[in-house]
């Protein structure tokens, strides 16, 4: 069995109707392969495709969303905008108590965790990929109009 890694997002997030992408890598150090990416899917497909091969598999699924930027001032702003949020995720690290709390909430972050996880779905049929892949392509081509 492999590995899924995807973003935990809120239900009203607008990162969900995006397009989302695959890319299935090596589990562990011993191979050395480039990563195969694939899509665009719903995010729906995309983690159904991704949890139906990593099943089997002895490999790494990351499940994302791919941003249908425009220009090249969309992408440097989102080029920012993650280093900003890296820069803010390590200094609340740096400012965080090595051992303080971390005793008082992995119990309740387990429990929490493990009523999150949703129950394997079957992946989609090649007919439900295809519909998914022609609403993001309207989609795409409708974004900026």
């Amino acid at each position: 069995m492999g590995a899924l890694v995807t973003l935990d997002l809120p239900d009203d997030s607008p990162m969900l109707g995006l397009p989302w992408i695959i890319t299935f890598g090596p589990l562990g150090d011993d191979d050395e392969w480039e990563p195969v990416v694939c899509g665009p899917y719903e995010r729906p497909h995309a983690l159904a495709l991704a949890e139906a091969v990593v099943a089997e598999e002895q490999l790494v699924a990351v499940v994302e969303p791919l941003l249908p930027a425009l220009t090249p001032e969309e992408i440097r702003s989102e080029i920012a905008a993650a280093q900003i949020a890296a820069e803010d995720e390590a200094a609340q690290v740096d400012q965080a108590d090595l051992y303080g709390d971390f005793e008082d909430v992995i119990d309740e972050e387990l429990e929490l965790a493990a009523e999150r996880e949703p129950e394997p779905t079957a992946p989609p049929s090649r007919d439900e990929v295809r519909a998914g892949l022609a609403r993001i392509a309207e989609l795409l081509t409708s974004r900026g109009a």
